[in-house]
């Protein structure tokens, strides 16, 4: 029997009588490892939202693989959500144009927050934009300002302090705060 590279015959020819050797039951090799960085930010959040699957649509028409919503896909001019679903590339270029804004949003409640903890939930720049894209800016400052007394939940039940957890400790100091980002098609 094989597990990874390792015989299970060799490691138990290798224990002593007294070592314990406990291997996992089940090891699930399809599940990508991600990085702490933008992209492993962006594909951990992905799969929260659709699985990763651009063509995603759910019961409430929040639409693609970071499931935005149709008054946020026109804000940056994206008026044909058919398209939109049959565009991988314009997803990712929304995604970033949507994390760039919403960064220049809570640029200053990143900065006075940041390092924080807030319900028990150690505050990083990630878990901020994670939890912008699941309830927008707005919320993120009402969450931050209120020292967490005032929540926020989607119609699914997910949190803003669920989302600053899950997606804290990813580093996306390469997006860079613009007020003014696009998405060119």
């Amino acid at each position: 029997m094989f597990l990874g590279f390792i015989n299970a015959t060799t490691i138990d020819k290798k224990a002593n009588a007294a070592d314990e050797v406990s291997l996992p039951k089940f090891v699930d090799f399809n599940i990508p490892y991600l990085q702490k960085d933008f992209v492993g930010f962006k594909e951990a959040l992905a799969f929260k939202e659709s699985q990763g699957k651009y063509t995603a649509v759910n019961t409430l028409g929040y639409l693609g693989k970071y499931q935005f919503g149709r008054t946020t896909l026109e804000r940056f001019r994206i008026y044909n959500t058919q398209a939109f679903l049959r565009n991988p590339e314009l997803q990712e270029r929304a995604f970033i144009a949507l994390c760039k804004v919403n960064k220049w949003i809570l640029r200053k409640d990143i900065k006075r927050s940041v390092g924080k903890t807030i319900n028990g939930i150690k505050i990083t720049e990630s878990g901020i934009l994670a939890a912008a894209h699941l309830s927008g800016a707005g919320n993120v400052k009402k969450f931050l300002r209120s020292n967490g007394a005032i929540r926020f939940a989607d119609a699914y039940g997910a949190t803003i302090q669920y989302y600053m957890k899950k997606f804290g400790g990813y580093n996306v100091s390469n997006i860079k705060a613009d007020r003014k980002a696009k998405v060119i098609s």
